[in-house]
């Protein structure tokens, strides 16, 4: 597997499986001297953890992030700056009844396909696990950009727009699941971030937010709705504020046009299928080629909404993204 590493100048590589001793990521590229907020790290980490939130995940894990390498006397240090975070809740057996089944909505079909061999230990390197260790490198890329703030949320599960908790418990007692939209925020991004031809900022956050696990769809702006619109409607406008500085005076393009950032918000939304492991029997086939019928055991533990936990992972990839395109942005002129 060659594409665990993402990003030009600020690179994330991650490792580690969902049922593994530990997952991790090293960050190469993070500029020294940049003095990290540890218990900042460790709040960003408990927003995405499981046995939190409603509906979420009974796996019970900690997420203690322990720097090991590229930090010292408080601050970076230039080097490959490495943070791993111990699995303590793995239950690998609770796999065992289901390990040779290809499961409905995963990825062991693919993953057999193409390397004759899968991880049935939870979801192996394609588990939503993996998301941990981009929260906490995402922790050190919202300090090194800041101010800008970064902030996402659910706007919309299962098609409804509020109560969510209902839908949740009501799903629960189906034995079922449900996708959601996360919509995301990035205030006070400068203008001219972003690098065309194939860097463009929005390609790049589509790129970042399509490699998160249970993602399968992106739009930045008015999005798809923009095709329903006539350009007189969609075109933002340009004016001057108090005479001098121009302004837009709206915001279909989301905060980028020609791959590049405006200085407005960024605005993007993204789509989460729901998830794949539920409790209700599925038909399948398996690894030796026989019908039968896939049913989740019931030690298994699993979200009913996924995209409940993935704010801070939405923001995480933007974060990481941002910082990337900040610092290939010194190298677009001269004088640098």
């Amino acid at each position: 597997m060659a594409s665990n590493r993402y990003g030009n100048i600020f690179t994330i590589t991650t490792f580690g499986e969902s049922h593994g001793p530990m997952i991790g990521v090293v960050i190469d590229g993070c500029p020294a001297g940049v003095a990290l907020d540890l218990e900042f790290i460790q709040k960003e980490m408990d927003r995405r953890k499981p046995g939190v939130t409603k509906g979420a995940s009974l796996r019970q894990e900690e997420d203690q992030v322990e720097i090991v390498s590229g930090f010292l006397d408080g601050k970076t240090t230039g080097t490959p700056l490495t943070m791993i975070i111990a699995n303590k809740d793995a239950r690998k057996e609770d796999y065992k009844p289901i390990e040779r089944i290809y499961r409905p909505g995963h990825a062991n079909f693919s993953y057999m396909e193409k390397y004759g061999v899968f991880d049935g230990r939870g979801g192996g390197r394609a588990s939503g696990r993996e998301t941990a260790a981009r929260v906490a490198a995402g922790a050190v890329a919202k300090q090194i950009i800041a101010p800008i703030e970064i902030s996402a949320r659910v706007i919309e599960m299962g098609g409804q727009k509020d109560n969510f908790d209902q839908l949740i418990e009501r799903l629960q007692e189906e034995g079922d699941s449900v996708g959601a939209i996360i919509e995301c925020h990035a205030r006070g991004v400068p203008p001219g971030i972003g690098d065309p031809i194939y860097e463009k900022l929005e390609a790049r956050l589509a790129f970042a937010m399509l490699s998160i696990p249970a993602v399968k769809g992106f739009e930045v702006g008015s999005g798809f709705a923009a095709a329903q619109m006539k350009g007189s409607e969609h075109n933002d406008l340009y004016s001057l504020d108090e005479g001098e500085t121009i302004k837009i005076d709206s915001n279909h393009h989301g905060g980028i046009l020609g791959g590049i950032s405006t200085g407005k918000e960024i605005v993007f939304r993204v789509a989460f299928k729901p998830t794949s492991s539920i409790k209700k029997p599925q038909k399948s086939i398996t690894y030796d080629h026989k019908e039968t019928t896939l049913t989740i055991p019931k030690e298994g533990r699993h979200d009913v909404c996924i995209a409940l936990r993935a704010p801070p992972v939405i923001e995480a990839m933007t974060a990481i993204t941002l910082c990337d395109l900040i610092l290939m942005n010194r190298c677009s002129k001269f004088p640098y």
